[in-house]
């Protein structure tokens, strides 16, 4: 019997118990729906993701893709899985049913990515950036964009891209040199070279629908002049056929550390006389609309990070259940039988290590995406409001935390395998290294804490982290009912409060014109804003397992729930505590790496 690669039963407990999902169904959007759609959709992503994701995950590994001058090779096993993911209609999850789309809400649709990316992150890559790349087109593109790329997109006989860096750029968008001229028929001539671009050629498709940023000669300097394009890879004829191959060209694959299943690519537009694009929107909107993509993208690389930790989790929690080794240390008869490894205090802690961090994760990333619902679908506009504030201050987070600590967890699971783990025969080394990849895209770590430090939490006057700070203090004034939970609901609150203090202090430093010395450790403030948005989504999942532990006999329910308190009192001892020495550190300013001289090194 194969090991799971992510929990059914976590999953239910937090899209049921902490998310309520069901109640989203009250909504016109979602009134087709009840748990056991929800339920059943998840059942059937659970064993597709089984029988025909997991199999070939270190096959596809092992046999990474290849370019023969051509075409791209990929093992047909990726195929078929794409094949019956799309003929379940997974790739059109959050779409209209008029373009044939299922109409989830967005909980469930990442709830049912996080199912597929556990099971194999390289298979899963494609499908979940043409979904990304879709939801594009059907915000900003026309009607007749829809209808070509869009809908073909849905069906999945297209897949999509999304082409930002390049070779000279990566992370710096503004220093992009693609270019876009504008022809007499209404299109573009594209020339340029991108970079890291995932799915960027391949055979599992009729047609690969790029998402370019570019630039048209004349327009603003930086990235207030980036637009951005559709250019297929086939030119797609006004009846839906496929017309000649446009001018994009496949430069050569990049070798990865890990993530190998899905192609990522160096393409070249326009070796010859440019190629063919559409602009989508307006001229010099690009990176708002690319922006889109990315914040799904963002949660989607959380959730990721997520799945991958707790494929490497549930491996180490069965492999330390049955793997008998050594004796507790007042063990001194040798001749006593061994202990299974579970039963050592330090594996314990590498395994609750690791529950904390996913488990964590995982109600964080739903939590975001549940707030993507509200967004789109709540009745009461101050709701939506509401939501989308919360959603932009957590975005960081929801991206960065996970990929920075379920990695951690990944390190975790090698080290209760010992030197198994670091052997190609058990699953654990490929998930770090599939995992490596979610602190450095869609925005590194260091971004994402420029980002919240210089941006999210001083924006409209800081009202979206009082907002925030706002929705943490009710779940303490909760918890502090329980005498169980008390203490830990005091330390949510003083890290709470110091965050408060430090980010004052910044803040008025920045005021001051010290922005480079004040962003010097954004970083640090982000894993310890992140520490603590963690414990308190830990406090919520202690405040509902508690109040069903209380009303259930059941005994594996009773161990879920408990474990539940346990991951929660793990994190407050153990993880939390970490917020103080972090705070100490951003709130005085140290200038040790901003002052570091080059030559120093």
């Amino acid at each position: 019997m194969s090991i799971p690669t992510i929990s059914e039963r976590d999953l239910h407990f937090q899209l049921h118990e902490m998310l309520n999902v069901s109640s989203l169904c009250s909504r016109e959007r979602f009134a087709d729906h009840d748990r056991d759609v929800f339920d059943a959709i998840l059942g059937t992503a659970q064993q597709m993701a089984a029988d025909l994701f997991a199999p070939h995950n270190a096959k596809s590994d092992q046999n990474e893709p290849t370019f023969d001058g051509e075409e791209v090779h990929i093992i047909p096993e990726v195929k078929e899985a794409l094949t019956a993911f799309i003929e379940a209609g997974f790739m059109g999850m959050q779409h209209d049913y008029d373009v044939d789309g299922m109409q989830l809400p967005a909980t469930v649709a990442m709830a049912c990515n996080s199912i597929f990316t556990s099971a194999n992150v390289g298979t899963a890559g494609y499908p979940f950036l043409t979904v990304g790349a879709s939801n594009v087109i059907r915000s900003y593109g026309s009607e007749s964009q829809k209808e070509k790329y869009m809908k073909p997109m849905v069906a999945g006989r297209f897949f999509g891209t999304m082409c930002l860096s390049e070779p000279q750029a990566g992370s710096s968008l503004s220093d992009i040199k693609t270019k876009a001229v504008p022809q007499d028929d209404g299109t573009y001539r594209l020339t340029g070279n991108k970079m890291w671009i995932s799915a960027g050629e391949h055979e599992l498709s009729e047609n690969i629908v790029h998402l370019v940023l570019a630039k048209i000669p004349g327009g603003p300097a930086g990235v207030k002049g980036i637009s951005l394009f559709i250019v297929p890879k086939f030119l797609v004829n006004d009846d839906g056929t496929l017309g000649e191959r446009n001018d994009v060209h496949l430069a050569g694959l990049n070798h990865k550390m890990g993530y190998r299943g899905t192609t990522n690519t160096l393409l070249n537009f326009g070796e010859n006389e440019g190629a063919v694009g559409y602009l989508i929107g307006e001229e010099h909107k690009g990176l708002f609309y690319m922006f889109h993509m990315m914040n799904e993208a963002r949660i989607g690389v959380g959730l990721g990070a997520v799945s991958l930790g707790y494929a490497g989790y549930l491996y180490s929690l069965d492999y330390a259940k049955n793997r008998p080794q050594g004796r507790h240390p007042d063990g001194k008869d040798p001749t006593s039988s061994q202990l299974m490894l579970i039963e050592h205090a330090d594996i314990k802690r590498l395994l609750l290590a690791q529950k904390a961090a996913v488990e964590g994760g995982l109600a964080l990333c739903l939590y975001a995406a549940r707030l993507v619902d509200e967004e789109n679908t709540a009745e009461d506009e101050a709701a939506r409001k509401e939501a989308s504030l919360l959603l932009d201050m957590l975005t960081p987070v929801v991206k960065s935390w996970p990929s920075e600590f379920c990695l951690e967890a990944n390190k975790h699971a090698i080290q209760v395998l010992g030197g198994y783990g670091y052997t190609r025969d058990y699953p654990v080394e490929q998930y770090y290294r599939d995992n490596r990849l979610n602190p450095i895209h869609e925005g590194t770590h260091g971004i994402q804490g420029l980002d919240l430090l210089g941006r999210k939490v001083m924006m409209n006057g800081g009202a979206g982290l009082k907002l925030l700070s706002s929705k943490i203090l009710e779940t303490t004034t909760e918890a502090k009912s329980n005498p169980k939970l008390q203490e830990f609901a005091d330390q949510l609150e003083k890290s709470l409060h110091r965050i408060g203090e430090v980010t004052q202090t910044v803040g008025a430093s920045m005021m001051k014109g010290e922005v480079n010395k004040s962003l010097a450790n954004a970083t640090i403030y982000l894993d310890m804003f992140g520490h603590a948005i963690i414990g308190w989504q830990w406090l919520k999942q202690a405040l509902v397992a508690d109040a069903a532990l209380s009303k259930t006999e059941i005994e594996e329910e009773r161990d879920f729930y408990q474990g539940k308190l346990s991951a929660c009192q793990y994190f407050f001892r153990y993880e939390l505590c970490r917020v103080t020495p972090w705070a100490d550190l951003v709130e005085s300013l140290d200038d040790t790496t901003y002052n570091m001289s080059a030559t120093s090194f």
